[in-house]
């Protein structure tokens, strides 16, 4: 009796579960190391074979992509959300806060947005999320509760400042980056009519082709020590 080829409906069912599995492996091991963890670690993780990660995800762009594309679109959608708020200034704040969450809790999603890692990809995301985010700035600044001096470019560099508040802080105490967000965000918030602030911002806002090139660079290698000659 001739045999019966195989439905292949159990192989897709199986090519599933494999693809979330390396998903999910990697979701968790770029929150807590970052994008520098390789398809080896990943698939050590997931419990498959390396093979079976490069056949679904060939690059580590291939890999972000599908990890975070669910995150920019919520994101954006937040932003979205945040321009229908009552009152521009809590509707800014929600926002940023909720942003910079992201950024605390999951160091790979921090380095993506960064840019050093793929650049194509943290472009994309700040072209869905950043034209919301213009336009927050905008609605609060004419509401008069964000200063008039600040730029969406510097609202961009709030959750850089705070990522590095949690990077160096999360073994010690890892809810200090929310203690950091509410000094900067105070410090951009205008203040009271009777009371306006007075001191200009130092220096001048990034253009966004200075921001972008901000965020590629990463941090500068530490300086050697130097050396004492007496």
């Amino acid at each position: 009796m001739p045999a019966t080829p195989e439905s292949p409906a159990p192989l897709r069912r199986d090519a599933e579960r494999n693809r979330q599995r390396i998903l999910e492996a990697a979701r968790t091991l770029f929150a807590d190391r970052g994008l520098d963890v390789g398809h080896d670690e990943i698939a050590r993780a997931a419990d498959v074979g390396v093979g079976t990660v490069y056949r679904r995800f060939p690059t580590k762009e291939d890999l972000l992509a599908a990890l975070f594309a669910d995150k920019v679109e919520r994101l954006g959608a937040l932003a979205d959300e945040a321009l229908t708020a009552d009152d521009p200034w809590e509707g800014l704040q929600h926002y940023v806060l909720r942003a910079v969450e992201e950024q605390a809790r999951d160091r790979g999603w921090r380095q993506l947005v960064l840019g050093a890692t793929a650049p194509e990809l943290s472009a994309r995301a700040r072209g869905r999320i950043g034209p919301a985010v213009g336009a927050l700035v905008e609605r609060a600044q004419a509401s008069g509760q964000l200063r008039d001096d600040v730029t969406a470019q510097d609202m961009a560099l709030l959750p850089m400042m705070v990522g590095a508040v949690a990077d160096r802080s999360a073994h010690v105490a890892p809810g200090l980056w929310r203690r950091a967000a509410a000094l900067l965000l105070d410090g951009v918030r205008a203040g009271a009519p009777a009371a306006p602030r007075t001191t200009p911002l130092p220096g001048r806002p990034l253009t966004a082709d200075e921001l972008e090139q901000v965020m590629r660079a990463g941090p500068r290698p530490a300086a050697a020590p130097a050396v004492d000659a007496t």
